[in-house]
């Protein structure tokens, strides 16, 4: 190799070198870019994070609010329902030409571990009314005492064993699926027309 060629291989190595440093600078700079840049996208996904919890726990917060507020009113819904039938029936204790002899609301009565509520019960000779009184009522309400509340009471009552047990629900509202389920299962209903109560006979 003559003197000419090694000092064009020297220099050719020197401008290599030259250009694989700049290459490394190059992407050790990009390199701190990127690092800077994922650890800003961390701090911005923490914050995001922070600002949605506390917009969550605010969200939550409303939300049993509402929840409270709205089932303060259903609980008051019902008492004026139930005010509006038991007073009713009190002053005038006669339901499908059957005149009752006494009246009693809000009835609970426990054995072991069953325990039940009655919003009315009407009595007379061998006739018990059982009345469950809902503002509103719905066909998940009916379902319920239908396959709960009323073989607990059969239960929990055995003095009205040998009685006749009419099921009956008090609403304000009642809506068609409602009156059919009644019909098919021989069911009163009570409704309110006005200051009156309309009996729909099972």
């Amino acid at each position: 190799m003559t003197d000419a060629e090694l000092k064009n291989l020297v220099a050719s190595l020197a401008q290599a070198q030259k250009e694989l440093s700049e290459a490394q600078k190059e992407l050790s700079e990009a390199q701190k870019k990127t690092d800077e840049e994922l650890k800003n996208l961390a701090a911005s996904l923490a914050q995001t994070h922070k600002e949605l919890s506390e917009a969550q726990k605010k969200t939550d917060e409303q939300i049993k609010k509402l929840s409270q507020m709205y089932g303060g009113v259903s609980n008051n819904q019902g008492k004026v329902a139930e005010e509006f039938f038991f007073n009713t029936l009190k002053h005038r204790p006669v339901l499908n030409g059957i005149r009752f002899d006494y009246i009693e609301k809000n009835v609970t009565r426990s054995k072991g571990n069953l325990e039940e509520e009655y919003d009315i019960i009407l009595v007379t000779g061998k006739v018990v009314y059982l009345i469950e009184v809902k503002y509103n009522l719905h066909l998940k309400d009916m379902q319920v005492f239908l396959e709960r509340k009323y073989p607990n009471f059969l239960k929990l009552y055995p003095e009205y064993n040998n009685y006749e047990v009419r099921l009956t629900f008090a609403s304000f509202f009642i809506d068609t699926a409602c009156k059919e389920f009644a019909k098919e299962h021989k069911i009163t209903l009570l409704q309110r027309r006005g200051k009156l109560i309309e009996t729909l006979a099972a």
